[in-house]
């Protein structure tokens, strides 16, 4: 009966819109099969379950700045003076059903959220996914990063603990040390002078209403277009510019993809249910005297503490106007950053003067100079990361505190570019390694001894030999050289081991 029924309603609904015959046509759409394509699909599963579990969260808290006193089931804060909204989380934590384990699934995939965007971004960025056609995909996916990180800390910050209210007095004084409007931005978020009545009903605003809403319609404007524009793919038996290769939508990548998010889901419910995050029962309420060295924010505003660490308290006085030292470091620095990241692929394609369309991926090998500057950018914000957790290194391992800053310094100039002249000289190396396999041979092991003595190793050579036994060398395409060691001496030919789909451009 339920057949039937489906039968008829599918016929029903394509007499009126014809839809079966573009249902068709999209259920052929062809996806790439490769690992690191999954990023994007965490991240999208990632934020489906932060929009569910905050739904059940908002029906809990609540987002007021009103002081009461305690009275509830947690002993060691009964009879403390708190805000609405703190007492609200202590109550989601003991009181409701469910209410602990859905506050850290909402945490935990907060933090997955944002680092699938980092990983994804990352190889988009490592295999010039970036290129031309694709420069708005990638500003988009800028854009939903930057909303990923203001939305996180929007999330924890509004609680009213002892750790979002450090988070929400730094970022107050980073407001008023913008030049010229600092005062009209810190009015227009905290309604007055800092903490103010009205500044948590505006980030839960904000964090409930605007965010996710920009969220959703940058998702929708990027997955559209993904699959206007077709995916991306590596290089290899079959793959060009004009085609795509992989597994048609229905039922291969839609069986592992939905797989894909299960798995999401359920590792999510078990970092909720058996590892603890954010424990604001322990932080206890905001209390300007009060701080903890071991209190620290989420992963991704680590960056931010570490550059107000280690950037020299620089002021500029003009005229009667002053530029504060936190304003480099925490507002001019943080800009500076996502603004090279969004202009990146603009500046790749004005200093190479390639502005051809690309659908075939590049290994980070390849593109030497790339890969350098990513690696050299990931050394820079990794310091930073690792200064903002200088306080809870130097009590752990009994360290100076103002050692730990010179060496964040000192770090800062001298290894990134390091970073940068090895990761070269790396790719370099693998590069010359894949022409020596295509131009000799693979490597089998065998010695062999020549009419002079000397022990030569056999190789096997991949594009077979000409008449008078010497390898014929092949031209490397940018697909993945099989170093592996081989017995054989007569060349192997490469073949995919199953059947792929391909879609014409």
């Amino acid at each position: 009966m339920a057949r039937s029924l489906t039968r008829g309603t599918a016929n029903a609904l394509d007499r009126r819109f014809k839809a079966a015959g573009a249902a068709r046509r999209q259920a052929s759409h062809v996806f790439p099969k490769h690992h690191s394509f999954f990023w994007g699909e965490i991240a999208l599963y990632s934020f489906v379950v932060l929009v569910l579990s905050g739904v059940f969260l908002t029906f809990f808290f609540v987002p007021d700045t009103e002081d009461v006193v305690y009275h509830g089931p947690y002993v060691p804060a009964q009879g403390l003076y708190m805000s609405r909204a703190y007492a609200s989380a202590l109550d989601l934590s003991f009181e409701v059903r469910a209410g602990l384990f859905v506050r850290q699934l909402h945490h935990w995939a907060a933090l997955l959220f944002v680092a699938a965007m980092v990983l994804h971004m990352c190889r988009n960025f490592f295999t010039g996914a970036f290129r031309r056609p694709r420069e708005l995909t990638w500003l988009g996916g800028v854009a939903l990063l930057l909303l990923g990180i203001f939305e996180g800390y929007l999330g924890y910050s509004m609680i009213d603990d002892l750790l979002s209210g450090l988070g929400v007095r730094i970022i107050s004084g980073l407001l008023l040390s913008i030049p010229l409007i600092g005062t009209w931005v810190h009015w227009m978020v905290f309604g007055g002078a800092f903490d103010g009545e009205i500044w948590i009903s505006r980030f839960y605003i904000a964090h409930v209403l605007l965010i996710p809403g920009l969220l959703i319609a940058l998702i929708g404007m990027h997955l559209a277009l993904v699959w206007y524009q077709k995916h991306t793919h590596f290089p290899g038996p079959g793959a060009r510019e004009k085609n795509v290769v992989g597994e048609r939508a229905v039922p291969g990548f839609g069986t592992n993809t939905v797989a894909n998010g299960l798995w999401v889901v359920a590792v999510l419910g078990l970092l909720a249910g058996a590892f603890q995050i954010n424990p604001v029962f322990l932080w206890g309420p905001y209390d300007p005297a009060a701080a903890s060295t071991y209190i620290q924010p989420d992963w991704y505003a680590g960056f931010l503490i570490g550059a107000l660490r280690l950037l020299p308290p620089w002021e500029i006085h003009l005229g009667a106007y002053v530029v504060p030292a936190p304003f480099w470091a925490g507002v001019f620095l943080p800009l500076v950053m996502f603004a090279l990241l969004a202009a990146y692929p603009f500046l790749e394609q004005w200093a190479t003067r390639d502005r051809r369309h690309h659908q075939l991926l590049q290994r980070p090998r390849d593109n030497p100079v790339r890969t350098a500057i990513g690696a050299m950018a990931l050394t820079f914000w990794g310091i930073l990361f690792l200064s903002g957790a200088t306080g809870v290194l130097a009590s752990t391992f009994d360290v100076a505190f103002e050692l730990l800053v010179w060496a964040g310094r000192v770090g800062l100039i001298v290894v990134p570019p390091i970073a940068y002249m090895v990761t070269k000289r790396i790719c370099v190396g693998l590069q010359r390694a894949d022409r020596d396999v295509l131009e000799r041979g693979v490597r089998t092991g065998v010695l062999q001894e020549g009419p002079d003595g000397v022990y030569v190793e056999v190789r096997r050579p991949p594009g077979g030999a000409d008449r008078d036994g010497r390898p014929i060398p092949l031209e490397y395409g940018g697909a993945r050289v099989d170093h592996r060691p081989a017995t054989a001496s007569e060349p192997v030919a490469e073949h995919p081991t199953e059947p792929v789909a391909e879609e014409q451009r």
